[in-house]
């Protein structure tokens, strides 16, 4: 974390670059990319890390704190901002962010080193380029494009789409262009409405109907059908909340379980929680304890749900690992990450009136939340007594959607095969204001930024290519599916706030890059600590609502981001070396070898020896040493030995997606980033239950996963050694 500190306070003399990159599937080269998406959503907790005003992109965040500071803060007040930004360079690329390694593992941008000299582009100088973007920058142009978004595949997100086509075309870029896909996506039905009901104990009497409030919430990719039973309260939904209703004695098997929005979990991983518990549906709801509730206030309605897809993967399930085309057969496949049980979101009121009724255990500390007139207890029966239970049926229909994703380029005077990606997510559920509305606008502008500074001298040394992304909500459903086309870009989706350093999470626009595609990632989002701005993913989440939080200054906001983004996109447009510390990874290998060491006797008495993990760790670490050594003392004007070294540096992603697994049951294949069993956080799990839980210790399974993520780290290994002949796998 502290070479991202380093970096934002670089004098502005120097620049730096967030690169990665990824191999092509089928092991051919390719073009190469980047990206940076912009698009709202809800903060996860983490680690924080202080930042100080020494260089132009920190100053721009924190300084003037009553005033800019405040009004940039509060763009997100419940969200945040994501900024994929992704490279290709020699082979399609690749990406990072750490759901093991955390804080000592992440690959993070390294700081310029002394003695190597960045290069003008075309005469200009990066104090040039600067005075130049903020010149061309409008705040009146933002707030004029932030359009009200719809859902993908509606007859007015079709008529934004080609409005964006058309904006596009205006600006003379180099080249623009429509990418087009045919995906299964999931709607409510329009003739049968999802229903919600108390029925008897047999559960055929239907006693009492409780009416959806908001009827067109739902949770897209839920199972299709009714699930009845108990009703079990089970807090976020998080699998520690399971453990401990299992250890309390409560069970969830064949029950309807009640979770509360947030926990740090998506509603996906709630959902596959819940049915790794055995319960038979999920209702999911904004309690007033984490989602703020009080309209006059800017809050939440209580009778408004908050809809969020439900499937555990990325890109559309029913063609998972390969793309969406109209005119290709596939034979019948779905993704695993799709739910066996109904899902529906409910409102405050709702949930109110189903867990007032509610009998049982009272609730643990901590699990309580703020509805009124309820008591908290677990369930799974009614106080009345008679044996009642609950019935939800779910009747979404799924339906083949033509997607377009929109693209424009200003190609690279110097390197063209290089891409610098600006993304945004066009599509909302909502009218979208935070969620795809602002992002989309500051696309826009930074197009035409950039479009006038190339006309105006600006050359870049890599293109800059600019996406509006279709279906985000469903999953990022359109950039997956580019993806997978085999335009594998390096994304870097870059991760700044005033304060604090926070990693990816499942539903960030950004993860996809990262778990999916290999591409090293980061991802830029600003908050208010103390506030969460509650509309997101709901029919609230208005132009106008935006306004009133922002005091009227939302083109204000909206242009220091986009400088914000556009500062860096300058970084990223004309460095030499991808700065990408590649010795980080060796501390997570490290951190892994000193758990093992902890466990050596258990180990050594089921004969099993981590000799191999730390022979692979030992082998990483001095090919990264070795390769950091060689750029230092390389000459920066040998175009072809820096190619060769970004080239070498950009491998190191694609051999961290483990061959060993499959995209189709597991998308998100990253050894240190992705999620399921191949995955360094499933190892390190699994080892711990050597003295946790001995008898649940499965020696057959942990031979398996240490070995496929001992060669993973091997293949990684060399990768960055380059030379064949300086590799030795000699065990």
């Amino acid at each position: 974390m502290d070479t991202l500190r380093k970096l934002l306070q670089q004098p502005s003399s120097h620049t730096s670059c967030f690169v990665y990159r990824r191999r092509p599937l089928g092991g051919s080269e390719g073009n190469e990319m980047g990206g940076t998406e912009m698009k709202p959503d809800q903060p996860e907790p983490d680690e924080d890390l202080e930042a100080e005003p020494n260089s132009d992109i920190t100053a721009l965040v924190v300084q003037q704190p009553q005033h800019r500071r405040k009004t940039v803060i509060y763009l997100f007040l419940c969200s945040l901002l994501i900024f994929t930004t992704a490279f290709l360079l020699g082979y399609v690329a690749f990406r990072g962010s750490c759901h093991y390694c955390g804080e000592v593992g992440e690959m993070v941008p390294v700081e310029d080193k002394p003695g190597i000299d960045h290069y003008p582009t075309a005469g200009m100088y990066p104090g040039e380029l600067r005075d130049m973007l903020k010149k061309y920058l409008q705040d009146e142009k933002i707030e004029a494009t932030i359009r009200t978004t719809h859902p993908s595949g509606s007859s007015e997100g079709t008529a934004l789409a080609a409005e964006i086509l058309e904006m596009f075309k205006d600006l003379h870029m180099d080249h623009t262009w429509t990418d087009s896909h045919y995906a299964t996506l999931q709607f409510p039905s329009r003739t049968q409405r999802n229903s919600l009901w108390i029925v008897d104990a047999e559960g055929e009497e239907m006693l009492e109907e409780i009416p959806l409030e908001d009827p067109d919430s739902y949770c897209a990719y839920s199972a299709i059908g009714t699930a009845t039973g108990g009703l079990v309260y089970v807090n976020y939904g998080r699998q520690e909340d399971f453990d401990w209703l299992r250890s309390a004695g409560v069970s969830v098997i064949g029950c309807v379980v009640m979770m509360r929005v947030g926990g740090g979990v998506s509603y996906a991983e709630k959902v596959l929680f819940a049915q790794k518990a055995g319960a038979g549906g999920a209702l999911i709801y904004p309690d007033p304890a984490d989602i703020p509730q009080d309209p006059r206030r800017l809050g939440l309605n209580s009778y408004t749900a908050i809809s969020e897809h439900v499937h555990l993967g990325s890109g559309d399930p029913f063609t998972p690992g390969f793309p969406s085309f109209n005119h290709t057969q596939f034979p019948p496949t779905q993704s695993s990450g799709l739910p066996v049980i109904p899902v529906q979101p409910i409102s405050a009121n709702v949930a109110s009136k189903l867990l007032s009724q509610l009998s049982g255990l009272a609730c643990p500390r901590g699990w309580q939340g703020r509805l009124p007139y309820v008591r908290c207890v677990l369930g799974p029966g009614f106080s009345s007594g008679d044996g009642r239970k609950v019935r939800m049926g779910v009747y979404n229909i799924m339906k083949p959607t033509l997607l377009n994703n929109i693209f424009s380029s200003l190609e690279g005077r110097i390197e063209p095969d290089q891409y610098i990606i600006m993304g945004a997510q066009r599509d909302a559920w909502g009218p979208g204001a935070v969620k795809s509305g602002v992002g989309t606008a500051v696309l826009l502008e930074l197009a035409r930024t950039f479009s006038h500074m190339v006309k105006n001298g600006f050359f870049p040394r890599r293109s800059l290519l600019f996406v509006s992304w279709d279906a985000g909500d469903f999953g990022n459903v359109g950039a997956t599916e580019w993806l997978e086309v085999g335009s594998l870009p390096l994304a870097v989706s870059t991760g700044l706030s005033p304060s604090s350093i926070k990693s990816l999470y499942l539903n960030s626009g950004a993860y996809s890059f990262t778990a999916f595609g290999g591409v090293p990632a980061m991802e830029l989002r600003f908050t208010e600590e103390s506030r969460v701005y509650p509309f997101i993913n709901t029919p609230l989440d208005t132009i106008g609502r935006l306004q009133e939080v922002l005091g009227g200054r939302l083109g204000v906001v909206g242009r220091s981001l986009a400088e914000l983004v556009g500062l860096m996109v300058l970084r990223l447009a004309h460095d030499h070396i991808l700065p990408l510390q590649i010795t980080s990874y060796s501390q997570s290998a490290l951190h892994f070898s000193t758990q093992l060491n902890k466990y050596s006797a258990e180990l050594q008495a089921r004969g099993l020896s981590p000799q191999w993990v730390f022979s692979a760790r030992g082998d990483y670490s001095r090919a990264a040493k070795t390769l950091k050594e060689d750029i230092l003392n390389s000459d920066i004007q040998d175009e072809t030995m820096i190619r060769i070294y970004n080239t070498r540096i950009m491998r190191v992603e694609y051999y961290f997606l483990s061959q060993y697994v499959s995209v189709v049951e597991t998308p998100f294949r990253h050894v240190l980033h992705g999620r399921g069993e191949h995955t360094l956080s499933a190892l390190s799990e699994h080892l711990s239950l050597l003295t946790s839980d001995p008898r649940s210790f499965n020696e057959a399974r942990f031979r398996r996963q240490l070995a496929l993520f001992t060669w993973t780290l091997q293949g990684a290994a060399n990768a960055l050694s380059g030379d064949v002949w300086n590799i030795d796998n000699v065990f």
